[in-house]
This record gives C-alpha cells, sequence and structure tokens, in this order.
C-alpha cells in the first residue's frame, strides 16, 4: 500500500471482520458454547465445507487432494473448499462473519484472532476430542494445541507451526565477502556489504502493511521484556512505557535505510519480495519458515544449495529475550452452528493423519506440520527441519502483534507502522498511537 489511506482501508478489513465476529445479526451468534461430543456417531453424508488460507497456486493443490481422497472414501460427503491467500482470507472472514455464514470448518490465527470466534461462541469447545489425554490430541506438539486455549479449554487444531527468520543467498554472501550475521551490528553491516556489490541488501514489500509488523514484532520480543509485552496486549493493562518500544521502532528504521529500498516498500507486495528473493535479485528476504521451500527449487534462480537462513539478530544491549522468535501455530476451528459437527472433526482428521502430516511437510508444500514425529529428514527439506529445531529451542514465541492485539490496537499498529516505513511517523509517534488505541479500547 503506497498511501497510508489504503494501509487503513485495509486495517479496517481485519479489525471488521473480528468485531462482526461478536455482533448480532440475521443469525446471531449462539448464547452458550457449543460442546463437542467424543461419542457422536460420524454421517458419511452431506457435504462438508472448509475456508482455507491455501489459495495460492503453490498450495491450493493440498487441499484438493484431499478432498478427492476423503470423498472416495467416503462416497456420500462432498467436500466444499473455499480457498484464500494469507491476505484475502482476512476479507472473506469479515464477509461470511457480517453475514453469519462461516463454514463448517474455517481458518484462525491463534491471539486475539481466534478469541474473537470463541467470545462469539462461534467456534465448537474441542475439549473432549482434541484435549489432555485424547487420542488425537496426543499426535499434537503440545505447544501447539495449547495455543489454541481459550478460557481453559481447547478450540482449534493446529495444522502446521510457523516462525519467522531471514533467509539469504550464500552465493551473494560470498561474492561480498561476509559470513551470516550474529550480532543486529553485524546485519547492518552485512548490509552495507552487499549493497557495494551492487545487490539488494533485503527484499521489503509492504504493501499489505503486516510484513513490517512482523520485523518489528521480532524487534520488541529482543528489546521488551515478556512479562511487559504481554501485560500491554491487554488494553486494560497496557501502558507502552518501556523505552525498548521506541528503540526497537529505531532499530528497524535502521534497517530499512541500510538494508531495504526505503520507504518504496509501501508500493511493493510481499509476493513481489519474496519473488525477487527467489530470482536472486536481493541477498535476503525475512520470511516465514512456510515459505522456505517455495524460495529456492530447481526451477529458481536462487538454487537450493544456496539457500541459507538465520534468526533476525538481537541487538547487544536488548532487554528482552535474545532466544525469542516471532511466530505460532496456525490452525482450523469449527463452525459452532455447523449441522454435522462429527463430519467436520472426522475431515480434520483426516486431514492431520500422519500419512498427510508427511504430504504437507514435505516439498513442495514445506509446512511443517504440526504432528508429532513428522518433521524429519526423510520427510521434509533440510532448512526445514533446522528451522523446526530453532523454533522447538526458542524460549518463547513472540505472536504475531496484529493477531495478538485486539482489532483496534491491531489496526494502530499496522497504519502506524506503515507510517513509519514510509517517513510520514516518528518512532515516538507509533508508539504514543498505539498506546492511544489501547486507551481508547479500555474505555469500551
Amino acid at each position: 500500500m503506497k498511501h497510508p489511506l489504503k494501509a487503513a482501508v485495509m486495517a479496517g478489513v481485519a479489525v471488521s471482520a473480528l468485531i462482526l465476529s461478536t455482533a448480532a445479526g440475521p443469525a446471531a451468534p449462539l448464547k452458550e458454547v457449543v460442546v463437542a461430543d467424543p461419542d457422536a456417531p460420524v454421517k458419511y453424508e452431506g457435504t462438508v465445507s472448509v475456508l482455507t488460507k491455501f489459495g495460492l497456486e503453490q498450495l491450493s493443490p493440498f487441499f484438493e487432494e484431499l478432498a478427492k481422497k476423503y470423498e472416495e472414501l467416503h462416497p456420500g460427503v462432498t467436500v466444499e473448499l473455499d480457498q484464500e491467500s494469507d491476505d484475502s482470507v482476512k476479507g472473506k472472514t469479515k464477509t461470511l462473519v457480517a453475514s453469519n455464514s462461516l463454514p463448517d470448518i474455517y481458518f484462525t490465527w491463534t491471539g486475539n484472532w481466534g478469541h474473537n470466534f470463541v467470545r462469539g461462541n462461534r467456534a465448537v469447545d474441542l475439549t473432549k476430542v482434541i484435549g489432555p489425554g485424547t487420542e488425537w490430541g496426543e499426535t499434537f506438539a503440545p505447544a501447539a494445541v495449547k495455543s489454541f486455549i481459550y478460557n481453559d479449554k481447547y478450540f482449534g487444531i493446529p495444522l502446521y507451526l510457523d516462525a519467522k527468520f531471514m533467509g539469504y543467498n550464500k552465493a551473494m554472501f560470498e561474492k561480498a565477502g561476509i559470513d551470516k550475521p550474529e550480532t543486529f551490528d553485524e546485519l547492518i553491516a552485512a548490509c552495507d556489504a552487499l549493497k557495494e556489490t551492487g545487490v539488494t541488501p533485503i527484499s521489503l514489500g509492504n504493501k499489505e502493511a503486516w510484513p513490517v509488523v512482523h520485523y518489528v514484532g521480532q524487534l520488541l520480543a529482543y528489546n521488551v521484556p515478556q512479562e511487559t509485552l504481554e501485560k500491554d496486549f491487554d488494553p486494560e493493562q497496557a501502558e507502552y512505557s518501556h523505552p525498548g518500544y521506541v528503540k526497537a521502532l529505531k532499530e528497524f528504521k535502521q534497517i530499512e535505510e541500510h538494508c531495504t529500498d526505503g520507504a518504496s516498500m509501501n508500493g511493493t507486495s510481499y509476493a513481489s519480495a519474496l519473488q525477487a528473493f527467489s530470482n536472486a535479485q536481493s541477498a535476503m528476504y525475512y520470511q516465514e519458515i512456510l515459505e522456505f521451500d517455495q524460495s529456492a527449487t530447481t526451477d529458481t534462480p536462487l538454487k537450493v544449495e544456496d539457500f541459507g537462513f538465520f534468526q533476525l539478530p538481537a541487538p547487544a544491549d536488548a532487554e528482552g529475550d535474545p532466544k525469542a522468535i516471532e511466530g505460532a501455530p496456525e490452525g482450523y476451528m469449527i463452525n459452532a452452528r455447523s449441522s454435522n459437527i462429527p463430519l467436520a472433526i472426522d475431515f480434520m482428521k483426516f486431514v492431520t493423519s500422519p500419512e498427510n502430516a508427511k504430504t504437507l511437510s514435505a516439498p513442495p508444500y514445506g509446512q511443517p506440520t504440526s504432528v508429532k514425529g513428522v518433521v524429519n529428514e526423510e520427510v521434509s527439506s533440510p532448512t526445514v527441519v533446522e528451522g523446526m529445531q530453532d523454533i522447538a529451542e526458542a524460549s518463547y514465541l513472540m505472536p504475531w502483534l496484529d493477531t495478538a492485539n485486539t482489532p483496534h490496537v491491531a489496526a494502530a499498529w499496522l497504519t502506524s507502522l506503515q507510517a513509519l516505513a514510509g517517513d510520514t511517523m516518528t518512532p515516538e509517534e507509533v508508539v504514543d498511537k498505539v498506546r492511544e488505541a489501547a486507551k481508547a479500547e479500555a474505555r469500551r
């Protein structure tokens, strides 16, 4: 998004989608929580509808193939897929929530995003089928399932684990005579050295507003203690007074100045930035582990053997947690208004079976499953396996700022950080804006 107004519109889409999850409508949310019955018989007939976040060309075949296989196993069932991208799923969710027509199964992030569905009684309580001591629940990494706990109940089905890392082109680093940076200062120095070779150090597209949010989220985890961060996620307690907030934003501006194309990033999409890295037009790209296998393939200018990654380096004087990694599992919820909840649950058990979890985790998808014991050298690419090990060793998973915060605070982060990237707001002004949004949220 080149203009702040457009950023506000995009942020408004996400906010509206979440606010509407608790609004009344022609078929208002249920007054009581619907609890899944583990003993309910599955009727293999009718339709099961699914809203996925696998709309990209590289990912869409996964659910398409699963739908075909499930229909072959159960001829009386039709699987209807609505496949959206990382960005379009927010707008589609808004539309479906506004009309109270969510499908039987729908994609969700963790944090406040998922909590809104729970608050609106739009999600089935899955504790008895996926909680502790259940056969299905025991197949998942405990931390992944626990990420969907709300009000001490389990509401989500984790599909894969995700986190952010800096992908880099080993050949470009070698040409510039630099090593993988271990500190923040070394990263800035590496960018300066790469510029001297005539390449863009980091391709960064912020048209959608959230890519810069991801940079800042990781830097905040380094500069602000976890306890303070989590307190500030709650508008009732938020102060945003720790100096680490402004420090993190100033560090992002250093990255912008030394490593990127500057304010023009607001007119470039994240997909274009990833493509530039994959085409060997930039030396680095800050990416999700889900994108590792898309960045370097046998058909891309960036060769598989030249792809490497590292965690965004922490500043030497950070007051937060230098071993934290920004990331979270992503998954699905079951619509409390579904006419066939047992069938919806059965389909998701099929999706998360060990066989299908292996397919999800292997190239070309490379989405590291939340199912235990699947991601290994025999199934996944070496970089995905290594990245998953780093996630396992992280002391804290810093949630995405735009899903951890309440809707209006998330919108303040999105629009203000895009303005920061565009040189129309200062770090101090960004923090003030977010603080004001939290205070306003607390008064609602």
